[in-house]
C-alpha cells in the first residue's frame, strides 16, 4: 500500500513515502547537483512494483528515464496544493518560493486549486536571485537572511534585474553603504515582488509560505509582517510538493484498481 512522491527541484530532491494502511510517511533530502539523474537513481533504488509520482522542474526526465517503473508525473501546482492541505487543512493560500520559480496557488475548503500565478520567466523573486546576489555580496547563501537580518536600516532597491540590482548593490558599496543594508535591501524587494503576486491572485489567509526560500529568516520575517495573522512558515517547506505527490499516487492507484 505505499506510494513515493519525487520532487526533483533545481537545488534539491525530495522523496517521500507514503503508507495509505497506517497513514504514516517519511522524506528524504538530497542536494539535486550537476547528476539529478544519478541522484534519482539512488533515490529508487529501493522501488519495486512502488507506484511513483513524479513533480517539479525535472520530472518529465524522471519518467523519461525511469520509463521501466511508469513513473507518472503531476504539475507543481497540484503538488503542492494537495500537500499543504494534507498537512494544513485551514490553508487557503500557498505561497512557494523555490529555486527556478515563485508560485502562488488559492485553495478552496476542500483543498482545491481555484486560482494560481506562477513566475517561471524570470529569476527576479526566486531563489536563483537570492543566491546571485548572496555571491554578489560574498555571504553563503544558506547564511544570507541572517545576515541581512543584521541591518540597520532598508535601503531601495529598485532593479529586480539580477543584473541591474547586482549593479545597484555594487554602486551602494561604493558610497559606503552597509552590505547587510543592502542584503535587507534585496529581501524587502523580493518580498514586494512576492506580495504583488498574493494581491493579484487574491490574498486569503491562512497563508502557508513553503518552497526553499522559507528557510530563509529574513523572507519569513518580512512576509509575515505584511500578511499578518494567517501567516504559516511550513514546518518543513521542502517537503509539501513530494508529499502532495505521494498522495496523488495512492488516489491514482485506488482510481486504477490498486494495479
Amino acid at each position: 500500500m505505499q506510494t513515493i512522491g519525487l520532487d526533483v527541484g533545481s537545488r534539491s530532491i525530495e522523496r517521500v513515502v507514503w503508507d495509505a494502511a497506517t497513514g504514516l510517511w517519511s522524506w528524504t533530502k538530497v542536494p539535486t547537483t550537476f547528476d539529478p539523474v544519478g541522484q534519482c537513481r539512488r533515490l529508487l533504488a529501493d522501488v519495486d512494483g512502488v507506484p511513483v509520482m513524479a513533480t517539479g522542474y525535472g520530472r518529465k526526465l524522471v519518467a523519461d528515464t525511469f520509463a521501466h517503473l511508469r513513473v507518472e508525473t503531476v504539475t507543481e501546482i497540484q503538488a503542492y496544493a494537495l500537500g499543504a492541505h494534507f498537512l494544513y487543512p485551514e490553508a487557503r493560500t500557498v505561497l512557494d518560493i523555490g529555486g527556478q520559480d515563485t508560485k502562488v496557488i488559492a485553495l478552496n475548503a476542500s483543498g482545491k486549486v481555484s486560482r494560481f500565478e506562477m513566475n517561471d520567466r524570470c529569476a527576479a523573486g526566486t531563489g536563483k536571485f537570492l543566491e546571485f546576489m548572496a555571491t554578489a555580496l560574498q555571504v553563503p547563501l544558506e547564511e544570507f537572511g541572517d545576515f541581512a537580518l543584521g541591518a540597520d536600516k532598508r535601503v531601495q532597491i529598485n532593479s529586480m534585474c539580477t543584473v541591474f540590482a547586482e549593479s545597484e548593490a555594487t554602486s551602494l558599496m561604493a558610497r559606503g553603504e552597509k552590505a547587510q543594508n543592502i542584503a535587507m535591501g534585496l529581501h524587502a524587494a523580493i518580498a514586494q515582488r512576492v506580495l504583488a503576486m498574493l494581491r493579484r491572485v487574491g490574498v486569503e489567509k491562512p497563508v502557508v509560505f513553503a518552497g526553499g526560500v522559507a528557510h530563509n529568516r529574513c523572507m519569513r520575517r518580512l512576509l509575515a509582517e505584511a500578511v499578518g495573522d494567517g501567516f504559516i512558515a511550513a514546518e518543513n517547506p521542502d517537503v509539501l510538493g513530494a508529499l502532495g505527490a505521494a498522495l496523488l499516487a495512492a488516489r491514482s492507484r485506488v482510481s486504477n484498481g490498486g494495479a
